[in-house]
């Protein structure tokens, strides 16, 4: 262990270097350098490397810095007492890059600046930030290989981790390494590829022992020494130093490793209560300052008297050094220096540092001191706190608001503003996913509130929290009540509310009371002011659906379908996810694309990626009855890798009913079940409504209609207002099918009461074609006809093949085998045309009966067809004349992974260039 001590009187610089630090270590050692050399390739490399206290993880980071000769390096250090400040981590790491930032699109060039400070402007989504970093590392190892080293990333602040963790998922194919060193590691790093660090084996820590113990050592001694610290180097290395040979000479006096974090931190302890009162002092301003500032720990150690020549000493340069960031020997000096102070110098301490920071350039760390300073309740302090909590939300960082506004709440004084405070803290501890901070700042609010509308307010936020925590049937009457005892406040306000309380009722589908009640205090809202605006509409038509049947909701929430598809692109991220489902409710299925067409532009365009997954699931499934499966597929590939980025899960609704339609049935049963199971015990229930309607139709296709019947029997019997009305149509196929007339007939009245007032194609095609399955045959042919007349001005091809089949079937069964090959054979053509194999060999059987010679198909393979779904999506845009960056921004990919998907693709395609898309991709797509 080597030191050497450079002094003036303030220009102080400390080196500090640990020798065999890394013994034992060839295996870990191994991996990270086959990641290094893996980047020097060209690859990407995400490491995280995980092991508890003292077992060497910042020992092997550091081993990978200096194994990156000739690579960037980036390093940033998460800070336990900077964790409430918003993408304080993250700005560590990016400080080298950011004159690159012009270079950026301007959508993830100004939400850098602003999450950064370097501009004012709306928070933007923390996923855009996300893309905004991948790009900026990518851009980055155009020139080098980057090398990016976080460590102590347990410590890193919530939003600095999310936007972390999903650059790690993101990296392709850019020369970029992230390389984690943790504890234990969160929610943002799971299911990264890891690396376990664990105690040395017995051998390698008796030779570490042996090495920092020079006085000889009992064999036993030493082996109850390794078993005891289970082979942690830090706590070996830190035992022997508090060991004398006569203490441990035939293990008397040996102490009890303990646990070892704080075993370690206690010896640490007993090393700093050893030392004179300034090195303790300067310790102590050291561990609370953040930054690792040299100049500011000295100006504030100045100010309580703290001077060089009295404060340094050997000691306390083993203990922490100072180069260009004060840097601790290890995270647990840092814990036992401030936990072994007292209350009174802890506050002098976060009082001289804050009278030493800039309250212009640092005003947030400025007002964290004061309140660690603040002995008990200060208004002025609160009042700073709570400024700093508005710059970081207006930086999009909402736990670092949560925090700044906690703290608020405890210091101030006035009960009444207080309550204020406590409602703000609750709400962005909602939003920043804390719901247990959240609740406590609720009842704070309740407790001291002063009048009904802050009382109001509180029960708002509580409500939602309800909904958040995903507590059922609660959440719809906690929310209707808040909207009740908001509404004489803010009827705006109320009425999102309102909307907001419909949609979780209606999500919930289980609890058809809660709709009821809800659609009924709908109802009975007083007219808007002036000209309804679209809430307004899609409001009064949700209500008057449930109270009073479609047929009196449909003339108004047709007047919301025409307005929804300009939809305000604000109003499409607040409440659009409930709106949108107007379309669907009034059977208009070409608005319905549009709408959700513009929806995925928004949220997109917004980096909106909790958004996301949902609208592309309603787009998808949109697309996939257009029968453009491979268009549909490539929408379910975006929701899978983005769902996956943001770590939100979503039921997989685009790719049951697509498997489903294709009879894919393997694929298709799993995939159901699957769904089945933990959509149910997520309470995702419209995932399970879902999942039985594509089993409906996977087995309708296979011609087993016993198996349909149950599934489809599932989802109408869930109080849901979509996909229940839609596996009717299957319920009453199959049932009619089997001879279970009373089944089919009581679900085609469910199917008229849903599909009559609304005269659209889609409707009255579906409707014509289901009663023909249980009419004479007079009307049969009539309907029939008529069904496939309505269906065919749709763009849904899949039910109208399935008109003709149905169509053809009835006319074999009537001995009519001219006519029925001529609508057979029209469905078996489009079945093998859109890909629907289970029921183009249903349509093949049937033609058979006819007389008819026929071979079994598929669909013909264009050229293409063996390009991934994402590949095909980026293919498309290219071929639209989009550049690798604005794919990449859309597809929330960074530009060089979008040329090494090209590469993939034009090799696919046997093409060699951009301009080759047009020819080698059919145009229809």
């Amino acid at each position: 262990m080597i030191s050497t001590i450079q002094r003036g009187d303030w220009g102080l610089t400390v080196v500090f270097r640990r020798d065999a630090g890394l013994v034992g270590r060839e295996p870990e050692l191994a991996v990270l350098d086959q990641t290094i050399a893996a980047v020097r390739t060209g690859e990407s490399r995400v490491l995280v490397v995980h092991g508890p206290p003292g077992i060497g993880k910042s020992a092997l980071l550091e081993h990978v810095e200096s194994a990156a000769t000739g690579m960037r390096v980036l390093r940033a250090v998460g800070v336990e007492s900077e964790m409430e400040l918003a993408f304080a981590t993250l700005h560590q790491l990016c400080v080298p890059l950011l004159d690159s930032l012009k270079d950026l699109p301007a959508p993830q060039r100004e939400a850098l600046e602003t999450v950064f400070g370097m501009r004012a402007g709306t928070p933007p989504e923390k996923f855009l930030v996300g893309l905004a970093v991948l790009s900026l590392l990518s851009d980055a190892s155009e020139s080098s290989p980057v090398l990016c080293v976080i460590d102590d990333a347990q410590w890193m602040d919530q939003a600095s981790a999310q936007v972390v963790g999903f650059v790690a998922r993101r990296l392709l194919a850019e020369s970029v390494a992230l390389v984690f060193g943790v504890r234990e590691r969160g929610q943002d790093l799971l299911g990264l590829p890891e690396l376990e660090v664990t105690g040395l084996g017995k051998a390698d820590a008796g030779t570490l022992l042996k090495a920092a113990f020079h006085a000889p050592l009992d064999q036993h001694v030493r082996d109850r020494i390794v078993a005891e610290t289970r082979g942690n180097p830090l706590a070996l290395l830190e035992l022997s130093r508090e060991l004398t040979a006569t203490r441990v000479a035939g293990g008397f006096g040996l102490p009890h490793a303990g646990t070892l974090p704080g075993r370690i931190e206690q010896s640490f302890v007993t090393r700093i209560e050893e030392l004179p009162p300034q090195s303790r002092l300067l310790l102590l301003v050291a561990a609370a300052e953040p930054v690792g500032d040299p100049t500011l720990v000295w100006r504030a150690a100045e100010r309580l008297g703290v001077t060089p020549a009295v404060a340094l000493n050997d000691e306390i340069d083993e203990l922490v050094s100072f180069e260009v960031r004060v840097i601790f020997r290890h995270p647990l000096v840092r814990s036992a220096v401030y936990r072994a102070a007292d209350d009174e110098d802890r506050r002098a301490v976060h009082l001289a540092l804050a009278r030493v920071t800039d309250p212009q350039v640092d005003p947030d760390r400025r007002a964290w001191h004061l309140a660690s300073a603040a002995p008990g309740p200060d208004e002025d302090v609160a009042a700073e706190l709570e400024r700093s909590a508005e710059r970081a939300q207006a930086r999009g960082g909402l736990a670092a608001a949560a925090a700044f506004l906690q703290r608020s709440v405890a210091l101030t004084v006035d009960p009444a503003r207080r309550a204020e405070r406590a409602v703000a803290a609750a709400d962005a501890s909602l939003r920043a996913g804390d719901l247990a901070a959240a609740r406590v700042s609720v009842d704070v609010a309740e407790r001291d509130a002063r009048d009904e509308f802050l009382r109001a307010r509180a029960h708002l936020v509580r409500s939602q929290i309800a909904f958040s925590a995903g507590l059922g049937n609660e959440a719809p009457p906690m929310l209707l009540a808040a909207a009740q005892r908001i509404e004489s406040f803010d009827t705006d306000l109320a009425r999102e509310i309102y909307l907001q309380a419909w949609g979780a009722a209606a999500l919930i589908a289980a609890d058809g009371e809660s709709l009821m009640a809800i659609s009924q205090a709908i109802r009975d809202l007083p007219p808007p002011d002036g000209t309804p605006r679209p809430i307004d509409l899609v409001l009064t038509g949700y209500g008057l659906l449930v109270t009073d049947g479609r047929s009196a909701a449909v003339p108004v929430l047709q007047r919301a379908t025409a307005v929804l598809s300009d939809l305000p692109a604000q109003d499409v991220l607040r409440w659009g996810w409930v709106g949108n489902g107007a379309n669907a409710a009034v059977w208009d299925d070409e608005a319905m694309r549009l709408t959700y067409v513009r929806a995925v532009e928004v949220a997109r365009g917004a980096g909106a990626l909790t958004l996301l997954p949902i609208y592309l699931a309603s787009l998808g499934i949109a697309t996939t009855w257009t029968g453009d499966f491979a268009g549909a597929a490539t929408i379910a590939a975006e929701a899978e890798a983005v769902s996956a980025a943001t770590g939100v899960p979503i039921a997989p609704h685009t790719k049951l009913l697509l498997t489903a339609m294709q009879g894919k049935e393997t694929e298709a049963t799993e995939l159901i079940a699957t769904t089945i199971e933990w959509a149910g015990q997520d309470g995702q229930l419209m995932g399970v409504t879902t999942a039985n309607w594509a089993a409906a139709v996977l087995y309708n296709g296979l011609a087993r209609y016993e198996q349909a019947i149950p599934a489809a029997q599932v989802s109408t019997r869930i109080a849901e207002l979509w996909v229940s009305v839609w596996v009717l149509p299957e319920l009453i196929e199959a049932a009619a099918r089997v001879g279970e007339d009373g089944i089919a007939r009581g679900a085609l009245d469910r199917l008229a009461e849903a599909a009559e007032p609304c005269d659209t194609d889609w409707a009255q095609g579906i409707l014509r074609r289901s009663q023909a399955l249980l009419s004479d045959e007079i009307a049969a042919e009539r309907l029939y006809r008529e069904a496939v007349e309505r269906l065919s001005r749709t763009k849904l091809r899949p039910e109208l093949a399935r008109a003709h089949l149905l169509y053809g079937e009835w006319l074999r069964r009537q001995s009519r085998r001219v006519d029925a090959r001529e609508q057979l054979r029209t469905a078996f053509d489009m079945f093998v045309s859109i890909g629907m194999d289970a029921f183009a060999e249903r349509a093949r059987r049937e033609l058979l009966a006819t007389g008819e010679k026929v071979q079994k198909r598929t669909v013909d393979q264009a050229a293409g067809d063996d390009l991934t779904p994402q590949e095909r999506q980026i293919a498309l845009l290219v071929r639209e004349g989009l550049s690798n960056p604005e794919v990449g921004a859309q597809l929330f990919l960074s530009p060089r992974t979008v040329e090494w998907h090209l590469g993939k693709i034009f090799t696919k395609l046997s093409i060699t260039s951009r301009r080759q898309l047009g020819d080698a991709l059919p145009r229809d797509e």
